[in-house]
C-alpha cells in the first residue's frame, strides 16, 4: 500500500510536468513538493525508531548527492552565466562558425562542437554552453528547439566514450568491465547517431541564419576568466583521474579564483548585478534537480530500481541493455546502473559497451531523462515535455542505430 502511494507520487510528478502548459504551475514547484511529500511519508509510515534512522541515512545520502550536482551547477552556471553577459561565447562561436550559414549545416556543426565536448567535459558544462552557442544565432521557434533536442543527445553521445564524460561510463569501467580503449570505440557508434539525428532534422531545415553581432568590448579581465573557466575543466579532468579529486571540488576552487580575480577589477556594484542574474534565470533549473532526484531516492529507498535489476537480470542481455536505456529516460541513469552493477550480470564486452551505450544516451527519449534534458527545458522557453515528444521516433531510431553499432564494435573487439 505505501509503495502503490510512493509510486503514483511518482507519477502525479511526471504529469505535473506533461500538462506544464496547461496546468500553469511550474514544473520545479510541483516536482520539488512532490518529491519532499514522498520522502515525508517515508518517515511517518516508518514503524519504529530503528526504521526512521535507516530512512534518515538514505535521506543523508541523498541530499548529500543532490547537494554536490547544486554546487557543481551552481559553479558551472555562475561561468556561464558571466561569459555569457561579457560576450564572451559569441565572440568564441563568431570565431568557430561564419556569421552566415544555413540551417542545414549549422545542425550538423553544432551536433558535433557539442559532441565533442561534451567528450572532455562534464554534461552539464557541455550543455550550457552549446545552449549558450544558439543564443548567437537569430532562429525561429521550430528550428531552436528542434537544435535544443539535438544538443540533448549529441551531449548524451557524446559522454559514453570516456570516463570524463559520463557518470555511468566512469562506473562501469572502475568496476572492472571494460577499459579505456574498448571505450574510445564508442565514439564510432555515437558519432553516427548524432549526425544521423542532425540530417533528419536537417531535411525540412531550409534557409540561412546569420549569427548576432557582438558590440561587448572584451576587457583583459573577461580572458583571463574564460582561461580560468577552460583550466577549471581540464584540471577537472586530470585531477580526477589522477587523484580521485570530486569534480565539485575543482570546480568551486576554479569558481574561487574567478571571483578572487573579478574582484580586483570589479565594483561590488557589478558583482551585484552579475549574481542577481544568475539567481533569476538558474534557480528553477536547480529546483527543478532538486524535486527530481528527491524522487528518485525515494524510487531507491523503496526497491523499485532493485527490482528492475532482477528483470533486468531475467533477459537476454542484448535486448535488457536496449530497454534499460530506454527506461533511464524515466529514472535517473546513475542509480539505475549502480543497481544493476550490484546484481552483477554475466556479460559479454559487447554486452558491457551495450549497457554503457544504453545508459548513456537512452536518456535523451525524454527531455526529463538526463540532466542535459532538464537543463535545456528550463532554460529554453520553446522546449517542453510536450513539444519534445514529437521528436521521439528521430531520437529512437538514432539511439537504436547508434546501439546496433555499439554491438557490432564489442563484437569486433571480443
Amino acid at each position: 500500500m505505501l509503495n502503490t502511494f510512493l509510486l503514483l507520487l511518482a507519477a502525479l510528478a511526471l504529469l505535473s510536468i506533461i500538462f506544464e502548459e496547461l496546468t500553469h504551475i511550474n514544473k520545479a514547484k510541483t516536482t520539488l513538493f512532490l518529491g519532499c511529500l514522498s520522502w515525508i511519508t517515508l518517515f511517518v509510515a516508518a514503524p519504529n525508531n530503528q526504521e526512521a534512522a535507516a530512512v534518515n541515512h538514505e535521506l543523508q545520502d541523498n541530499l548529500l548527492e543532490i547537494a554536490t550536482l547544486w554546487l557543481f551547477l551552481m559553479s558551472t552556471m555562475t561561468f556561464v552565466a558571466y561569459l555569457n553577459a561579457k560576450g564572451m561565447i559569441q565572440i568564441v562561436v563568431g570565431k568557430l562558425f561564419p556569421k552566415s550559414i544555413s540551417v542545414r549545416m549549422l545542425m550538423i556543426q553544432v551536433a558535433i562542437f557539442s559532441l565533442l565536448l561534451s567528450a572532455i567535459c562534464d554534461n552539464v558544462t557541455a550543455t550550457l554552453v552549446s545552449l549558450g552557442l544558439l543564443t548567437t544565432f537569430k532562429l525561429d521557434s521550430n528550428i531552436k528547439r528542434r537544435m535544443s533536442v539535438l544538443i540533448i543527445f549529441a551531449v548524451n553521445s557524446g559522454g559514453v566514450s570516456l570516463i570524463t564524460g559520463d557518470v555511468t561510463t566512469l562506473m562501469i569501467f572502475l568496476d572492472g568491465h571494460v577499459k579505456m580503449a574498448d571505450l574510445l570505440m564508442l565514439v564510432v557508434p555515437a558519432s553516427v547517431s548524432v549526425v544521423l539525428l542532425a540530417t533528419l532534422f536537417s531535411l525540412k531545415a531550409n534557409g540561412r541564419v546569420y549569427a548576432n553581432s557582438v558590440t561587448q568590448s572584451v576587457e583583459r579581465v573577461d580572458i583571463i576568466i574564460a582561461l580560468i573557466f577552460v583550466s577549471t575543466i581540464i584540471l577537472t579532468m586530470v585531477l580526477n583521474i589522477l587523484f580521485a579529486i570530486p569534480p565539485v571540488l575543482t570546480f568551486l576552487s576554479g569558481l574561487s579564483v574567478m571571483f578572487l580575480v573579478g574582484k580586483t577589477v570589479h565594483t561590488d556594484t557589478e558583482e551585484i548585478r552579475i549574481l542577481e542574474y544568475i539567481r533569476q534565470v538558474e534557480f528553477d533549473t536547480l529546483l527543478f534537480f532538486l524535486g527530481i532526484l528527491l524522487l528518485v531516492g525515494m524510487l531507491k529507498q523503496i526497491g523499485t530500481l532493485d527490482q528492475l535489476a532482477q528483470l533486468y537480470a531475467a533477459h537476454d542481455p542484448n535486448i535488457a541493455n536496449y530497454v534499460t536505456g530506454m527506461g533511464s529516460a524515466l529514472l535517473d541513469n546513475v542509480p539505475l546502473t549502480a543497481a544493476l552493477l550490484k546484481a552483477d550480470p554475466h556479460l559479454s564486452l559487447a554486452g558491457w559497451l551495450g549497457l554503457t551505450y544504453a545508459v548513456g544516451v537512452g536518456g535523451s527519449l525524454l527531455v526529463i531523462g538526463s540532466a542535459a534534458g532538464i537543463i535545456a527545458m528550463s532554460k529554453v522557453d520553446e522546449l517542453t515535455f510536450v513539444s519534445y515528444l514529437k521528436y521521439v521516433p528521430a531520437l529512437l531510431l538514432s539511439y537504436s542505430v547508434g546501439y546496433s553499432l555499439t554491438l557490432f564494435v564489442g563484437r569486433l573487439l571480443a
